[in-house]
């Protein structure tokens, strides 16, 4: 007889709400109920941290702007990380629901937004910023590359506790037991992507800024991240369970795989880059 180990995540204290405020009367209108959800807090958390670190960082010398400019940024950074996230979600993992359902798009609540367009919209925002306050878009990306991972390790921790994008199945008693995925023991791929996109590469990409003068050299930080998180994300696309709309493409990869290989090539290119040229001056 084998010794269960699965978790069953049904038993653990985490549910998708933080609070929920029961339904209210209010000038004859029924208002509610209302609940603050651990998915829409890890993003407010991870854009007030990045705000906080984004400050500290630019007091070192060479920064590209100062800190009465990253309020301004903050803004654009964040619309860009809202707007990209949930259209390449609807483009690329949902477009039959949504063409069916136009008006299902604003409905941010409902869930779906995919970093990958998340991270595009905040590369348009940094150029798009760059360009109209004449300061270098590339040496903005670099700063918002290095405290990215933040806001993916707490994205991944909340689609844990939401107990969404579960794994594959492990095919051994060891795993977490999800509900509504089956009574198969399946991968954790959310820690998996919170330990690898969020805490190792916040380490590299942390020691690199404050131990080096990577900062000091346009694209450098931002090529990091890109093969970082791309190859990080490659490989546990293999661990998570494929997107039940899509499956694994004709490719033999999955969507998540497929929309990696950008970012790994776009990294590769601006290393190159950042190493041809030379470094900043810090006076």
């Amino acid at each position: 007889m084998s010794l269960q180990i699965a978790i069953d995540f049904a038993q653990l204290p985490l549910r998708p709400e933080v609070f929920t405020i029961p339904a209210f009367d209010a000038f004859g209108y029924e208002i509610g109920p209302l609940s603050l959800r651990w998915y829409a807090l890890s993003y407010i958390a991870g854009i007030i941290a990045a705000w906080w670190l984004f400050i500290r960082m630019v007091r070192r010398p060479g920064a590209p702007v100062n800190e009465a400019q990253i309020d301004d940024y903050i803004t654009w950074a964040t619309l860009g990380v809202i707007l990209g996230g949930r259209l390449a979600y609807v483009f690329f993992y949902n477009w039959p629901k949504f063409a069916a359902d136009p008006i299902a798009i604003v409905r941010l609540w409902d869930g779906g937004m995919a970093f990958h367009g998340g991270a595009l919209g905040v590369v348009i925002a940094g150029f798009a910023y760059g360009a109209a306050n004449r300061v270098s878009g590339l040496r903005i990306l670099d700063y918002i590359a290095t405290v990215a991972p933040v806001g993916l390790l707490l994205g991944r921790l909340a689609n844990f506790v939401n107990g969404e994008l579960w794994g594959r199945p492990t095919g051994s008693d060891w795993g977490v037991i999800f509900p509504d995925a089956g009574p198969e023991p399946r991968y954790p791929s959310q820690l998996f992507e919170a330990g690898l996109e969020g805490v190792v590469l916040l380490a590299v990409l942390s020691w690199l800024f404050w131990r080096t003068g990577a900062r000091l050299r346009p694209g450098l930080l931002a090529g990091v991240f890109g093969i970082g998180y791309g190859v990080s994300r490659f490989i546990v696309e293999f661990y998570r369970e494929p997107d039940r709309q899509l499956g694994v493409l004709s490719t033999g990869l999955t969507m998540g795989q497929t929309l990696s290989l950008p970012f790994i090539v776009a990294g590769l290119l601006l290393l190159l880059f950042a190493w041809r040229r030379p470094a900043v001056a810090t006076a």
